[in-house]
Parts: C-alpha cells; structure tokens; sequence
C-alpha cells in the first residue's frame, strides 16, 4: 500500500455479506465516517491500491472483488495534495488593510478558498493577486492568510492575515471566541420570545453527514445571541418573515443557520436547513411573492466585525450595509401596499 495519512481497518465480513461486491460493502461501512466516502472514491482508492486484506497484507486493486466471511480490510486515505493556488484578478471590496492584515466586504457566491468543486475564483485567490507574495505559506498553502470562514452565499466581512504574527494572533482570539461578530438574518415566522439566547452542541447531523446539527453526542458547543429587528406580515396581518441580528457567541459551522431552524425559523432561501416553502398561504404583492421566490441563497449576512488589532492592540470594529439582493428583498417584503 502507498503512503496514507490515515488508515482505517474496518470490522470482519460477516457471512450474510458473503459475495458482496468489495467497493459496495467498503462503502457501506465507512458512510458513518465523519467525511463519508462515495463508492466512486473508495473505487479510486482501491484501485490506486490503497486497499488491502490484514490477514496477509495482500493489497487488492479489483473493486468487484466478492468478499469473504472473516476478511478484514484496510483502507488508508492518501493525505491531500498540496495544491498552490493561483493568482487571479477578481475584483475586492476592501474595507481596511494595512501590512498585518486585510477585511474584505464579500459578495454572495464567492468561495472562501479552493476546494473539491471551487479549484479557483475563490477569495483565496484574489488575496493572493492583491497581496502578492506577502500571504505566501501563512495559514499553509491551500488556505493562504484565511482566519476564518463564511459560507459560499453568505455574504459580509471577513478578515485575512497578511504575516505569521498577525495570522497566530488573529486565530487566537476566533478560537478564544474574543471577536466581535453579528449577522443579519431573514427568518421564516417570527421569534417568540422576540430576543434570546439558542444553545445547543453542533455536530454533524447523523442522518445527513452533509448537513450539521444540534446533536447529543460528539457535538462543540454552540451559542447564539438573537434580537428581532423588524416583523413582517402579510396584508391580512398574518406572520411572514422577521429581519434578526445574530450574534455569535461561537463560530460553528453553519451555526445560525442550525440554531434558528432549530426554533422553526429556517433562514429564507436556505435550501439546506429551510427546504421549499409555500407561498401561496400568504397575501404579498406581487413584487414581494416574486422576490421571495427568486432569492436563491441563504439570506445571510456577516454585517459587523470587531476584534483587537494583533500588532497595535487597537480595537477595530467594522460595519457592513445589506448587499443589494438583501436590501431588494426587504424591501419588497416591507413596501406599503
């Protein structure tokens, strides 16, 4: 077997299993994984000989193998190359830089960083076209200066170091929870009560592995501060939507979006977490029905940022405006009929 960062040795074939094909009870077995494995990948895998029998060490390359009751397999996992990204010229909303760091406005639809489906055009990308060599190895090669994380169609600040010291100290205070940082969130009904606090351990959701949720087990704790902005009805008064603003006492992933669904208040748009809703149940205009069934994103929005500065000790706290399909939407949702 090649070289594998991680190698796992999976249960002996019982005898109902017997003559199963190799790829599709491997498959099986490893769906519970923290990262599942498709059965394409795990056919990759075996036939780049990454698969092999522990009685013996004999490595197996055919995935329509039929197994054998007591055969146990190992499977390692090649560690990920180390692919450099590339510089690219995308346009940034900038809204403080200076040689320690870097805050970015980002627009909805932009990737974070590269990965499996966004090899490039990421913001990832355009940091290092706008910084140059100065992002070079910090943070490690695939996410170069990247602190932290939004989703793809959340929208809002973000922060990039620009040196080792400024990359240390600013992942020091996300991990601390010492950082400033409210959203502001489109919610289907309104919140009652109207302000709180939502706790709940976020892990991934057992039933869907690409999906999270509050779980019972092997979650990290989770805590989201909510304030109703705005309530908006329908014209026969009937409860539609509220504008909340969210404030993060931790940074999970998909964390807003978890809690608040949690409270049966899915963010508009989230077809992850919200599904499809119907609208017909609701008196709008036609301009708020059409926008309502256009948004296609989560109506999401990393609106303030705030943290000590990691050279001056300064404090720097920066504000973000809805982004103009948010704004457009609210205000369809709100105009006077």
């Amino acid at each position: 077997m090649t070289d594998a960062k991680t190698i796992q040795i999976l249960p002996p074939v019982p005898e109902e299993a017997a003559g199963e094909r190799l790829d599709r009870h491997l498959a099986a077995l490893l769906s519970g994984n923290e990262e599942p494995i498709s059965r394409s990948r795990l056919k990759a895998l075996i036939q780049e000989g990454h698969v092999r029998l522990a009685q013996g060490g004999a490595t197996i390359t055919d995935p329509s193998r039929k197994i054998k009751p007591g055969e146990v397999y190992e499977v390692g996992q090649p560690a990920p190359a180390a692919a450099e990204p590339e510089a690219q010229a995308i346009p940034l909303t900038i809204v403080y830089e200076d040689d320690q760091l870097i805050v970015i406005d980002k627009p909805p639809g932009l990737v974070v960083h590269p990965a499996p489906g966004n090899p490039d055009r990421t913001l990832v990308n355009a940091l290092l076209h706008h910084c140059g060599d100065s992002l070079s190895g910090i943070g490690g090669v695939k996410r170069p200066g990247i602190v932290h994380r939004i989703d793809k169609d959340t929208s809002g600040l973000v922060v990039a170091a620009k040196t080792d010291r400024a990359h240390q100290a600013l992942a020091g205070l996300f991990a601390s929870h010492d950082i400033e940082r409210s959203y502001d969130a489109l919610v289907w009904g309104h919140p009652n009560p109207p302000h709180g606090t939502i706790e709940g351990p976020i892990g991934r959701d057992p039933r869907d592995r690409k999906r999270m949720a509050i779980v019972s087990k092997g979650g990290k704790p989770a805590v989201t501060h909510y304030t109703t902005r705005k309530l908006i009805y329908d014209r026969k008064g009937r409860p539609v939507c509220a504008l909340v603003r969210c404030d993060l006492e931790t940074g999970r992933t998909h964390q807003i979006r978890v809690h608040m669904t949690s409270r049966g208040h899915a963010l508009i748009g989230d077809q992850t977490y919200g599904g499809r809703r119907s609208l017909q149940r609701f008196t709008l205009s036609d301009a708020a029905h059409a926008a309502l069934r256009d948004f296609s994103r989560q109506a999401l929005h990393a609106a303030t940022l705030g943290f000590r500065h990691p050279a001056s000790g300064e404090m720097l706290r920066f504000e973000s405006p809805l982004p103009k399909d948010f704004a457009a939407l609210l205000a369809a949702l709100t105009e006077t009929p």
